[in-house]
């Protein structure tokens, strides 16, 4: 009875609403409720079409928002494609990509990858470099510094940072992680003598420079002496040095260019645009000590085209650019402000980019002074002589070299082993 008034109670109550059959087991049996009569019928079911929720009900499936990490690796555990019906389908990824994702996640944790395979790990940071684990501030550092250490030149071989010196401020310990480089381009960054990274050339890391472009970066005679004393005195630092470009430099002098005579692997050099005071001595002496030829027409070595960033954070350096530039954006915003100080007659304060040019003016007034490592068809020196003059020929070369030396040592006796030499040496 009771089950009889709570059925009728719940029918009449909700009788404007379409509920449907409602069906009731009772004994075993399987019974419709007679909404009409109120009563039960012992009928077998009909199936009918019914609504079972109505037109507002909607389903939401919830998960813990806040960890979005696992959320993230629920869903790429699939990979969600559509058939040519437009069905959606889903395929389960292999563990290989599951394993590789989790790793390039928590790629900052990982204490080393000595002896660990290239091919595995080339994969293993292209995975962390589309998740953009490299340009993050403290483990992007920690990360890129596993790689480097246990691929060096792999992970990049050759540096292109011509004009970007804010990615150079930005990201200096990023590039000074980078091993075993051999061509390094730094032209137009106005570095100057005192920067960190000119001081980083002299470490062990890039004594696999061969090729170096320094073009355009306030550099003196003093960077110069600081730059190649580990090369004078130790025998260390820039010993495989082969192509230099010191061009636009006018704070360089006749000093300077003494400082790399310790170069003695050189084989292209580049010094338009410096401050030379006798060109002629320069060329003689540069030609004497270490065999490099004046040439007359412009050499391809340093027209820039060579020198590309190349290796498996080619595109890890375009992303610290983009974060360079995306930073910089703002800035654009106060071109309206430029122009209204300058129609009230105000100075204006915000001084456009000056970006370098491969081709300084300067350096057509000068001259070329490009040099490069000629043979014996190449000298200056005269080529055939006879039997009888050659001991002749040998004297004026013994007396050449002999007025070169004691020029240089009356000269530029601080070339020698000085006490600020020993200063720098103490600090490596």
């Amino acid at each position: 009875q009771s089950w009889s008034r709570g059925m009728s109670y719940c029918l009449h109550s909700e009788s404007h609403l379409d509920t449907g059959p409602i069906y009731v087991r009772e004994n075993g049996k399987l019974h419709m409720v007679n909404q009409g009569a109120g009563g039960v019928q012992n009928v077998t079911p009909k199936a009918r079409p019914f609504s079972l929720f109505s037109r507002s009900f909607s389903v939401e499936l919830c998960m813990n928002r806040e960890d979005d990490r696992a959320r993230r690796q629920r869903t790429d555990h699939f990979i969600f494609t559509y058939t040519k019906e437009g069905n959606l389908r889903y395929s389960a990824k292999s563990l290989f990509s599951l394993v590789l994702g989790y790793i390039s996640d928590n790629v900052d944790h990982i204490d080393s990858l000595v002896g660990f395979p290239e091919q595995i790990a080339e994969k293993l940071f292209s995975a962390a470099e589309a998740r953009q684990k490299f340009t993050e501030p403290v483990t992007g550092l920690r990360a890129l510094q596993k790689f480097t250490e246990a691929y060096g030149s792999l992970v990049l071989c050759s540096l292109c940072l011509r004009n970007r010196y804010l990615v150079i401020s930005e990201k200096l310990e990023e590039i000074k992680s980078f091993r075993e480089l051999t061509c390094l381009d730094l032209s137009c960054c106005k570095l100057g003598d005192e920067h960190e990274l000119l001081e980083h050339l002299t470490k062990e890391a890039l004594s696999s420079v061969k090729r170096l472009l320094l073009k355009d970066n306030s550099l003196s005679d003093a960077g110069l002496r600081r730059m190649t004393a580990p090369v004078r005195v130790l025998k260390k630092g820039l010993e495989n040095l082969l192509v230099l470009d010191l061009s636009c430099n006018p704070k360089i002098t006749d000093v300077g260019i003494g400082y790399l005579l310790s170069f003695k692997k050189l084989n292209c050099l580049d010094i338009s645009g410096t401050g030379l005071k006798d060109v002629d001595a320069v060329i003689k002496r540069l030609q004497m000590q270490i065999g490099l030829v004046h040439s007359k027409v412009p050499l391809k070595e340093f027209d820039h085209s060579n020198c590309k960033t190349e290796g498996w954070a080619e595109q890890t350096v375009l992303q610290w650019e983009q974060a360079v530039m995306e930073a910089r954006k703002p800035q654009d915003n106060l071109r309206s402000r430029v122009a209204a100080l300058h129609f009230y007659g105000k100075t204006r304060r915000i001084e456009e980019v000056v970006k370098c040019t491969l081709v300084e003016p300067e350096t057509k007034a000068s001259g070329n002074l490009q040099f490069y490592k000629g043979n014996i068809q190449n000298c200056h020196l005269p080529l055939k002589k006879e039997v009888a003059g050659s001991h002749e020929l040998k004297n004026n070369k013994k007396r050449a070299l002999a007025e070169q030396e004691r020029e240089r040592t009356s000269k530029q006796k601080h070339l020698c082993l000085t006490v600020e030499d020993w200063d720098l040496l103490n600090t490596y």
